[in-house]
């Protein structure tokens, strides 16, 4: 990894640049494809299969026999280890789903807030370099604990025409309704417009690579909601003189392995420190299996060096990482000042793989510095936030005068006329 020592705050934006992407490139191979699946629907998604995918697909949806099969096809210690992360996510994600909320304001004025479920909602699980069947728990518990009532399923098939037993089988677990087997921009497309075999949905959720997100960006224009810009994969670590260099090495593999755009950064205010874990990134790299991929990665990553853990935390507010690994001796105290970050994983013994698997937190999270401004996928991104309000008579008249006056100064004369008409007709009746 390329050491940085002390470079100044003003450069710190331009050296902790994420990699490029060019997006008119992905947007002109993006937008075809998206007006293809608009078209013809169903036809266009079996070609871009044969495109895409390179395979003849005799139906688009997973069958309810494969469904079923897809437990016995899989390894039962691979089982257990789903059917664990489904017990700690959901019990995290059911502790966010909120109560109804009620507030007198005044006398007689009562306001109301309550969680309404989206009723159509779209996951993209990827299914590129490696199935990725945590993504169906991450997205589909929570729509379950908010109460979806559609909750459709999009991820590529292999070239025999079928899904991973594994994501079928994490489907089956938490009650998705519809499976289809759709990756890339058609798929995203295919949930936008709705198709003869796919509904639409009112909301797409899910990672991807650049063509994907290139895609869910482009269907906000059709009135979709998307969980959130993403990016490719990043993490950062903070590390002192007291962490294990193989464990944090270990960490900003798992990252870079992720592919060859992701970013990994490291920080310290101990130079052995970050030439410890340097040497050890090269040692571990060698023995994994997808180390071309995690090498190309390591090409847009730093070790960077700044002279007090306070400025360290400053450098990392500013990045505003996906994940953030605080391996120091006060990971909970420097982990209250952290205010830019996806997700936290605090201490030596707690490594971001626990995050992306089973620890019970989302692992979809905002990247490219979007952490700055969104949160991760939870419960609350499967609602929506409906307000009701009731006044009384009594409460009309408590509140009605302060109405009057601020629709009078906004010179919006219907809108006061709409309260004045009501305490007119109040005063004349026998003061109800």
């Amino acid at each position: 990894m390329k050491i940085v020592e002390n470079p100044p705050r003003d450069t710190w934006e331009s050296l902790l640049a994420r990699p490029v992407q060019d997006h008119k490139t992905i947007k002109k191979i993006v937008k075809p494809i998206i007006r293809k699946v608009e078209r013809k629907g169903d036809k266009a998604l079996y070609k871009l299969a044969e495109e895409y995918d390179h395979v003849k697909l005799s139906s688009l949806l997973v069958t309810e026999e494969e469904l079923n099969a897809a437990a016995e096809r899989i390894d039962d210690n691979l089982r257990k280890a789903i059917d664990l992360a489904v017990k700690n996510i959901t019990a995290f994600h059911q502790k966010q789903a909120d109560d109804e909320l009620v507030v007198e304001t005044m006398p007689g004025v009562i306001c109301r807030r309550k969680s309404v479920p989206i009723e159509k909602v779209g996951l993209y699980v990827p299914g590129g370099t490696a199935p990725l069947f945590s993504t169906v728990l991450m997205l589909g518990i929570p729509a379950r604990i908010a109460g979806c009532r559609e909750i459709v399923l999009a991820t590529p098939p292999d070239r025999s025409g079928n899904v991973h037993p594994a994501i079928l089988y994490a489907a089956n677990q938490v009650g998705v309704t519809r499976i289809v087997k759709a990756g890339g921009a058609q798929a995203v497309a295919a949930m936008t417009f709705g198709t003869e075999s796919v509904p639409r949905v009112h909301k797409i959720f899910g990672p991807g690579n650049q063509y994907v997100t290139a895609a869910k960006q482009f269907v906000t224009r059709y009135g979709i909601a998307i969980d959130m810009p993403a990016g490719p994969s990043e993490v950062a670590v903070i590390a002192d003189a007291q962490c294990p260099p193989a464990f944090v090495a270990a960490d900003l593999l798992s990252q870079a392995e992720h592919g060859v755009d992701s970013q990994v950064i490291l920080v310290s205010t101990d130079k052995a420190v970050l030439e410890g874990v340097s040497k050890e990134v090269d040692r571990q790299l060698q023995e994994l299996p997808r180390k071309e991929i995690a090498s190309k990665a390591l090409e847009n990553s730093l070790a960077i060096l700044v002279e007090d853990d306070q400025q360290a935390i400053d450098l990392i507010n500013d990045y505003g990482p996906e994940h953030l690994i605080l391996a120091m001796e006060n990971a909970v105290e420097a982990g209250e000042k952290i205010i830019n970050a996806g997700s936290v994983f605090l201490g030596n013994y707690t490594p971001e793989s626990a995050g992306d698997y089973a620890s019970g937190t989302n692992h979809t999270l905002p990247t490219n510095g979007y952490a700055k401004a969104y949160s991760g996928v939870s419960v609350d991104s499967f609602v929506r936030k409906i307000t009701f309000q009731e006044i009384s008579p009594a409460g009309l008249k408590n509140i009605g005068p302060a109405i009057e006056t601020m629709a009078h100064a906004e010179e919006l004369h219907a809108h006061k006329q709409a309260v004045s008409i009501r305490l007119n007709y109040l005063a004349n009746n026998g003061n109800q």
